[in-house]
C-alpha cells in the first residue's frame, strides 16, 4: 500500500487521514445536487432534524445538561445512561447540515445547544449527566455499562464536524471537546486507569480529534484503547467478553463478533490508528476481518447483527431473515469501517458494501416523511405490524413498523448525521486523479498535486436508471485519471469516452466489476459515461445459510426488492393476502413494466392438517400471479403488511 502522507485537505469531511491511498473529498469540493440522496438530504434537513430536536427536549435528554447546572440532576435526570450521546449526534448532524446549506437559523440553534452543554462541563474537563455529579455514581465507576467514554466520543465527532464546516465559529464546542479529551488522556493514559469503555466509539473519535488538532497524544490514546481490547479488561457478563470485543486482541481476531455496533466502531477506530501510525500488521488484520465478515456474517441488505438478545453477530451463516436484528446503527458502523479501509487501500469492494448498506439499511430506517424510524430491520414480517403511537417512544426492537422515537434512540440521530454528511462519501482523490465511489448527481471541484484544477459534474438518475455521465467542467492540458467503480452486481457494464462534440474518442469498453480507469488529457466538455445493467436479477443464497435455503431474492441495481402483502391483495383481488401463501417461479425471469419489477408467483394450496408433518405430504401450486415488488427501503410505507425479502421458490 502507498502509505505516503496525503496532502492536507481543508474540505469538510468526517474522516481525514494523514496518509493512505486516497484523500476524501468533502464540502465545498463535493456538492450533492439532487437525485435519490439529494431528496433524502432535503427531508433530513426539513423534517428529521427538527423532529430529533423536539424529542430531545421533550424526553428531557437535552434538559439533563440544564439540571447539572442547577444542581437537580440526581433527582430529575431522564433517559438511559448514554442519552448524552444523542445530543452530541444531533449537534454533529446540525454541524454538517449548516456546512451544507449555511442555514443561519440552524446555526443559532446549534449555538444555543452548545451553550447548554458547555455550562455543564466541570473545570477539569469532565462532562456527563449520569455520573460524577452530586448524588450520582462516581466518575468512571461503571466502564462496562456507563458509556461515559462513548458519550465523549460522540462529543468529539460533533466538535470535529463543527470545526471543519465553520472553523471560525467561535462557539466554544471545540474547546469543550479538547478539555474533555485532555482529561481522558490523563485519566486513561499509560500511567492512569488501565480500563476502556464497554462501548467502543471513543477510539475513532480521539483519532479524528487528533488529526484535526495535530495533538498526537489523542491518537496515542486511541491506540491504547484499541490495544486494551481482548485482554479481559472488562468484567464478566452473561453474553461473554466477545460482546465487548474483549475476548481476542484486535490484531488476532479473524472475524467481527459480539455486539455489532461496538464491533463496527472499534474496527473503524482501529483502522484510524493503523493508518496514522503506519501499522501495516494491524491494517492487514482488519482487512482479513472485514473479508471474513462479509463472506459469512452480512445480510443481503448489508445489514449486520442477527441476534436480538445481545444485538450481536451470529455465528458463520447464522442469518435468519425473520429474526434479523440488523440494527440501523450497526449498518452505519459498518459504513464507517468500510470507508476507512477504502481510503487506506482503494479496494472498490469496500465501496460496494457501503453502497449496499446505504440503499438497503440507511435509506430503509427513516420514513419518507423523515419523522419515524426503524431501529431493527427485519427481512421477513410474518404478521402485519401495529402502527406506532406518534406521540410515545417505542420499545426499540419490538417496533414492527417505523416509530417516532425509542427509549434507546441512537438510530434517528445516527441516520441524521450520516445523511447530512453524505457528500463526503462520494469521491476521493490521489496524486493522479479522481475516484468516484458512489453515484449521485453532484458537482466536484478540487486541485490535484501541483495545484492542478479538476472540475466534474456527475449527471445521473441512479438508481432509477443505470447511466452515469461524468462531464469535465475544469481541467488543465496535462493527463490525469478518472476512476469509476463498476459494482460487484454489474458484470456487462459498458464504458464510453466522449469528446465535447459528443463523438466517441475511443471504442466502447466492456468493463467488469472493480475499478475502471480512464487516463487522458481531458478537455472541458469531455464526458465519460458508465452504463450499468439495471435489469432485475434473481439472486440465490449460499446453501450454508440454512434459514433461506430454497429461497431467492430479486435485486435491481443496488436495491434489494421485497414482496409485500399489499401488492398480493391488489393483484389477486383479495384472494391472497399473506406473503406466506405464495412461491416464486424461479424459472421465469423478473420483468419490468411501468417502472415496477414484476415476478411470477404461484399460489400455495395447503390443507389444515391437525399434525403438520406427514410422510405423504404434497402441497399443491396453482393460480400464477404476476406480482410487483417494491424496494426494501420503501416497505411499510403504505401501511401494515406482511413482507419478505427471501421468497421461497416453487421448485426450491
Amino acid at each position: 500500500m502507498n502509505t505516503a502522507p496525503t496532502r492536507a485537505t481543508h474540505a469538510a469531511v468526517p474522516v481525514s487521514p494523514t496518509r493512505g491511498r486516497l484523500r476524501p473529498l468533502g464540502r465545498p469540493e463535493v456538492t450533492l445536487t439532487g437525485g435519490f440522496w439529494g431528496a433524502r438530504q432535503a427531508v433530513n434537513a426539513a423534517a428529521t432534524l427538527p423532529h430529533i430536536g423536539h424529542w430531545l427536549e421533550r424526553e428531557g435528554w437535552l434538559p439533563n445538561f440544564d439540571r447539572v447546572v442547577d444542581g437537580t440532576i440526581a433527582d430529575h435526570r431522564r433517559g438511559r445512561q448514554f442519552s448524552d450521546s444523542e445530543v452530541y449526534k444531533y449537534l454533529e448532524a446540525l454541524a454538517w447540515e449548516i456546512g451544507r446549506t449555511g442555514d443561519e437559523a440552524l446555526d443559532a440553534r446549534f449555538r444555543a445547544v452548545v451553550d447548554r452543554v458547555a455550562a455543564a462541563q466541570e473545570p477539569d474537563g469532565y462532562l456527563n449527566t449520569a455520573f460524577g455529579n452530586a448524588g450520582q455514581p462516581p466518575r468512571w465507576s461503571d466502564l462496562e455499562w456507563g458509556h461515559e467514554l462513548y458519550c465523549l466520543g460522540h462529543l468529539f465527532q460533533a466538535a470535529v464536524a463543527r470545526a471543519r464546516t465553520r472553523p471560525d465559529a467561535g462557539d466554544g464546542l471545540l474547546d469543550v471537546a479538547r478539555r474533555a479529551a485532555d482529561l481522558v488522556c490523563v485519566e486513561f493514559g499509560p500511567e492512569g486507569n488501565p480500563g476502556m469503555c464497554g462501548h467502543a466509539e471513543i477510539e475513532p473519535a480521539l483519532a479524528e480529534l487528533g488529526r484535526l488538532t495535530g495533538e498526537q497524544r489523542y491518537v496515542d490514546q486511541a491506540a491504547l484503547f484499541v490495544e486494551r481490547h481482548g485482554h479481559g479488561v472488562l468484567g464478566e457478563i452473561e453474553f461473554g467478553p466477545a460482546y465487548f470485543q474483549d475476548d481476542v486482541p484486535v490484531r488476532q481476531a479473524t472475524v467481527l463478533r459480539g455486539h455489532a455496533v461496538r464491533a463496527g466502531y472499534l474496527s473503524a477506530g482501529a483502522v484510524d490508528v493503523a493508518t496514522e501510525t503506519d501499522d501495516q500488521d494491524l491494517l492487514e488484520a482488519l482487512r482479513r476481518q472485514w473479508s471474513a465478515t462479509v463472506a459469512r456474517r452480512v445480510y443481503i441488505t448489508g445489514g449486520v447483527g442477527s441476534r436480538h438478545q445481545d444485538e450481536a453477530f451470529g455465528d458463520d451463516w447464522e442469518l435468519p431473515p425473520d429474526r434479523a436484528y440488523s440494527e440501523t446503527c450497526a449498518g452505519i458502523a459498518s459504513i464507517m469501517f468500510s470507508w476507512r479501509l477504502l481510503l487506506a487501500d482503494g479496494d472498490p469492494r469496500h465501496a460496494d458494501l457501503i453502497e449496499r448498506t446505504l440503499f438497503n439499511v440507511v435509506a430503509t430506517s427513516p420514513s419518507s416523511q423523515g419523522t419515524s424510524f426503524y431501529y431493527a430491520n427485519t427481512l421477513h414480517q410474518r404478521v402485519p405490524g401495529e402502527p406506532a403511537d406518534p406521540d410515545e417512544p417505542s420499545p426499540r426492537a419490538r417496533a414492527s413498523l417505523r416509530a417516532p422515537w425509542f427509549g434507546v434512540s441512537c438510530c434517528p440521530p445516527n441516520v441524521a448525521r450520516t445523511l447530512a454528511s453524505l457528500d463526503a462519501y462520494l469521491a476521493s482523490a490521489d496524486q493522479h486523479g479522481i475516484q468516484l465511489h458512489q453515484y449521485a448527481p453532484c458537482t466536484i471541484g478540487t486541485r490535484l498535486a501541483g495545484d492542478r484544477p479538476v472540475g466534474l459534474e456527475v449527471q445521473t438518475d441512479y438508481p432509477t436508471g443505470g447511466t452515469v455521465r461524468v462531464l469535465v467542467t475544469d481541467t488543465d492540458e496535462a493527463p490525469w485519471t478518472l476512476t469509476l467503480r463498476v459494482p460487484g452486481w454489474a458484470p456487462g457494464a459498458v464504458l464510453r469516452v466522449l469528446g465535447a462534440d459528443g463523438s466517441a474518442v475511443e471504442p466502447d469498453r466492456d468493463v467488469q466489476p472493480g475499478a475502471v480507469v480512464v487516463e487522458r488529457a481531458f478537455r472541458v466538455g469531455d464526458a465519460v459515461e458508465l452504463e450499468l445493467p439495471m435489469a432485475p436479477r434473481l439472486v440465490t443464497p449460499d446453501p450454508r445459510i440454512d434459514a433461506v435455503r430454497g429461497c431467492a431474492v430479486v435485486e435491481r441495481g443496488p436495491e434489494v426488492l421485497c414482496l409485500e402483502s399489499t401488492d398480493l391483495v391488489a393483484v389477486s383481488g383479495g384472494v391472497v393476502d399473506d406473503v406466506a401463501d405464495v412461491r416464486m417461479n424461479g424459472r421465469a425471469a423478473p420483468v419490468e413494466a411501468d417502472g415496477r419489477v414484476l415476478v411470477p408467483m404461484v399460489r400455495l394450496r395447503t390443507s389444515e392438517d391437525p399434525w403438520p408433518y406427514r410422510a405423504d405430504r404434497v402441497d399443491g401450486l396453482d393460480d400464477e400471479l404476476l406480482v410487483p415488488l417494491v424496494p426494501y427501503h420503501d416497505w411499510a410505507e403504505r401501511g401494515p403488511s406482511t413482507m419478505r425479502v427471501f421468497i421461497p421458490l416453487a421448485d426450491g
